[in-house]
This record gives C-alpha cells, sequence and structure tokens, in this order.
C-alpha cells in the first residue's frame, strides 16, 4: 500500500494545534446573517399544499408552488429554524449535476445523460433567475468548479476539454499538491448557504406562503384530504409534500431508503492581502481534488477558506445527533490536509468548526415518489448536491400531485428508486467495509477491490 500526498506532506502537530486553538464549534453560514423569526403554528389551519420541511426543498417547492398558482394557500411547517440543518451548513456548492457527476449517472441511466445534463444546467440557470428576479442577497457568484488531481494516477481523470496541466492548474490555484485540474466553468456557482435558505423564505413568505418554526410534525392520516398533525396544531390539506431528507421520513417505506453520513468543516478567518495573493485563486471557482475521500472548498464572499470533506462518518442505528457533530480528530485531520495543500498559510486560523448530516442514498443522488392516491409527494437522498437539485426536485413533485406527464416525470431516474440500505447492523458492518475499501483504494492507485466493484455493478454505494 502507498501513501497519499497529504500522508507525505503532513504540517506540524504545532501548526495543526494553533489553527484550530480558538475555533467556535457553530456553523460560519448561520453566525453570519440575521435571521426573520417565523411563529410556531397554533391550533388548526387549512390549506391547500402543506410542505413538511424548510430546507431547501421545502422552501423551493412553496415557491415553485406559488409561482404556478399564485391562488393556491401554502403553508410550510419546520420541527426547528428555517434553514437549520444541511441547508445551512453546506459548502455553498450549487452544482448543474442531478446524477452526482457524470460517471455516476453515465453508469445508471446512460440513455438519459444527455436530457439530464440539459435539465440540469436549465434548472442552475433557474435558480440564477430567481436569484436575479427577486433581488436575493445570497453571495451568488457563477465561478464553475475545478476538479484537481493531487495523485497521479488521477490525472487521467481530468482528461477532456477543460483539462489543465500542471502549470495551467497551479496558475489558477497555487499549491504544490496540485499535478492536473478540470475546469467546467458553466456547471456550479458559489452560494452563501444560509443566506440562499433565508432569502427563500422571504420570497416565499412575499408570495403569500404561511411558514411555521418550531413545529414538529408528527403524522399524516387520511384517505382524501390529509390532516398533518403537529405537536402544537394540525393542517388539513389537499395536498402534501415531505422535504425532511435526513430526518426520518413520515412514510414507513421509506425508512431504510436513506442513512445520515455526518460530514465536516472548517473556515478561516479572512485572508489578508498577501495570504490571498499567495495562492492566487482570483477566478474564485469551487475546488474538490479526486480522491474517493475527498475534500471540497472555496472561499468566502470577505475571502474565508471553507475546507471540507474527507471523512464521511456514519453512526450505528441511523441516527441524527447532535452530539455527532463534534468530532477533534476529524477537525484535526481536515487542519492539517488544509496546511498540506497550502503551506504558504501556515499561521492561518480556523474560526468555525462545523458538521451536518447528509442525507445519502444507495444511487447518490435524489429518488421521488407519491403516496396515499396521489396526495403526497416526496424527495430525498440529495447526498451533497442538494442545494441545486432541490429545485429540480421542487419541479418533479409539483408536477407528480397535479397528475402531470412531463418530461422530468418520464426520467427513468425519477421513476425508479435506489435499493434501501440494510437494517443494523448490516448497515454498519456494510458501511465500515466500503469506507475501508475506499481508502485502500486511495493508498493503491485508484484501484477498486472486487468488494467495490461489486457494490458498483449492483448500484449499491456510499459516499458524501
Amino acid at each position: 500500500m502507498g501513501t497519499t500526498v497529504f500522508e507525505r506532506r503532513q504540517p506540524s502537530a504545532s501548526v495543526i494545534e494553533r489553527s484550530l486553538e480558538s475555533t467556535a464549534h457553530a456553523p460560519f453560514w448561520l453566525d453570519d446573517v440575521e435571521r426573520t423569526a417565523y411563529p410556531a403554528l397554533a391550533g388548526g389551519v387549512r390549506a391547500d399544499l402543506a410542505i413538511v420541511g424548510g430546507g431547501y426543498a421545502g422552501l423551493w417547492t412553496a415557491i415553485r408552488a406559488k409561482e404556478r398558482d399564485p391562488q393556491r394557500t401554502v403553508v410550510l411547517l419546520e420541527a426547528n429554524r428555517v434553514g437549520w440543518a444541511a441547508s445551512g451548513r453546506n459548502g455553498g456548492f450549487c452544482e448543474a449535476s442531478l446524477t452526482h457527476g457524470e460517471e455516476n449517472g453515465q453508469n445508471r441511466w446512460p440513455a438519459e445523460m444527455e436530457a439530464l445534463e440539459r435539465l440540469g444546467l436549465e434548472n442552475l440557470d433557474g435558480i440564477e433567475q430567481s436569484v436575479q428576479r427577486y433581488g436575493m442577497d445570497v453571495d451568488w457568484e457563477r465561478t464553475g468548479q475545478l476538479a484537481l488531481a493531487v495523485e497521479p494516477h488521477q490525472i487521467e481523470w481530468m482528461a477532456g476539454e477543460n483539462f489543465l496541466d500542471q502549470a495551467a492548474v497551479q496558475a489558477e490555484v497555487a499549491s504544490p499538491t496540485y499535478l492536473a485540474g478540470s475546469w467546467n466553468r458553466t456547471g456550479c456557482a458559489m452560494v452563501h448557504p444560509a443566506k440562499l435558505a433565508f432569502e427563500l423564505a422571504r420570497v416565499a413568505t412575499e408570495l403569500g406562503v404561511q411558514i411555521f418554526e418550531r413545529t414538529r410534525v408528527t403524522g399524516i392520516r387520511g384517505k382524501g384530504l390529509q390532516t398533518v398533525t403537529a405537536e402544537n396544531g394540525s393542517v388539513v390539506t389537499d395536498q402534501v409534500v415531505l422535504a425532511t431528507n435526513v430526518f426520518p421520513s413520515l412514510l414507513k417505506r421509506n425508512r431504510l431508503m436513506t442513512v445520515p453520513v455526518y460530514d465536516y468543516a472548517l473556515m478561516t478567518e479572512p485572508l489578508t492581502a498577501e495570504q490571498y495573493d499567495a495562492i492566487g485563486w482570483k477566478n474564485r471557482q469551487g475546488l474538490a481534488d479526486s480522491a474517493n475521500q475527498f475534500h471540497y472548498y472555496r472561499l468566502s464572499a470577505d475571502n474565508r477558506i471553507l475546507f471540507g470533506g474527507y471523512d464521511a462518518i456514519y453512526h450505528f442505528g441511523g441516527k441524527v445527533r447532535e452530539e455527532y457533530e463534534e468530532r477533534p480528530e476529524t477537525f484535526r485531520t481536515l487542519a492539517s490536509h488544509f496546511f498540506t495543500t497550502f503551506p504558504q498559510l501556515e499561521g492561518l486560523q480556523f474560526t468555525h468548526r462545523w458538521a451536518g448530516a447528509i442525507d445519502s442514498c444507495s444511487r447518490f443522488c435524489a429518488f421521488f415518489g407519491t403516496a396515499r392516491g396521489g396526495r403526497v409527494a416526496y424527495a430525498a437522498g440529495f447526498t451533497g448536491l442538494g442545494v441545486g437539485a432541490t429545485r429540480f426536485a421542487a419541479d418533479v413533485m409539483l408536477d407528480e400531485l397535479a397528475g402531470l406527464t412531463t418530461e422530468r416525470t418520464q426520467l427513468e431516474m425519477v421513476r425508479t428508486k435506489p435499493i434501501p440500505f440494510p437494517p443494523e447492523p448490516a448497515a454498519s458492518i456494510g458501511v465500515g467495509l466500503v469506507r475501508a475499501a475506499m481508502d485502500r483504494a486511495d493508498h493503491n492507485g485508484g484501484r477498486r477491490n472486487l468488494f467495490l466493484k461489486t457494490l458498483d455493478a449492483v448500484g449499491m454505494g456510499f459516499d458524501s
């Protein structure tokens, strides 16, 4: 077994410890912006459409529903605060891909990839148009994403019209770890995640949507009209959208379709002009290296660097718990890998550390469906790509609730489901085996063993 560049070029322990010594355990994005408070539900409400979940999927559904029919009464129920979970904690990569990358899509739906790529770009363009139409202050930057080879075997993965050799990629961003790159200039935008959630909520309310926070939904009942029950009230509604993603589904059939995988991130203090000049990065692309256990990183509007990924941690039982968000060994690993990537930034400190749970499914991208005779629609399993794909999911769910046959609803990707995860203890054992095999592949020239190849063949995977 070989070593990776992050093992060959480790910074000193003192550099790592000093960088983390004054770090706050909180998502930077949520600390960086004021939020509007919405009331809790109290008593009974009647609606045409009730949406459960106040993240991107729920908020986009609310907006798209009102854009289609301004007279429709729409109620959104959130158990905590709008945007507090994955929508306020992610890296802010708003990607066009609906399939978690071209390779994953080609392996699963080769006949549809041309349409899926077109629909994904149209969806990203639609997000940008909404940002402009509604004057949304979300730090939107359509800078694209630069994939990076940091090991020799990854160079061939960069081949294509967007290929950058070592000199070209170093000219974009200066890191001794970069061997080559591939810059997709149009397929990704950078956005402030929390601002996006809060601005979507603002737009939704201006369109007439009622938002209720601190309103945990406990169930749905009814054969015709649906009654959405909460701890402090209820909503009688014609239709329901479930946008709870990583949290346990209100539909029993979906309980094993996703597992929560914890992803971790660090945010630096703002770079000085000298530090910024030392790394270049004038085109402000999103960056991601190409290992199975990969890092993603980007600049904020005030030139901080978010650095996340690598560890993707599943906890036995598949629960979402606050205590899983603090993992000192992962934050030390991320800090070490950061200074391997940018040794010229030694002395820079991290101001924030945090984690969030990703709604991972076995095919790496969202799945869709309806229940209760077509009165309930759902989407889940975005597996880290929900910043952009949730808007597409909103349109799919609204098409399905309306009984429409559209290009979206006829996609095999939309009509099929992923393989469910097994129950415990098999889930933990399986995830552990997959993570170990992926780590071995990263240390073995990217070569996937028989176990991973078998999972690939049956469409079962694990990723962040």
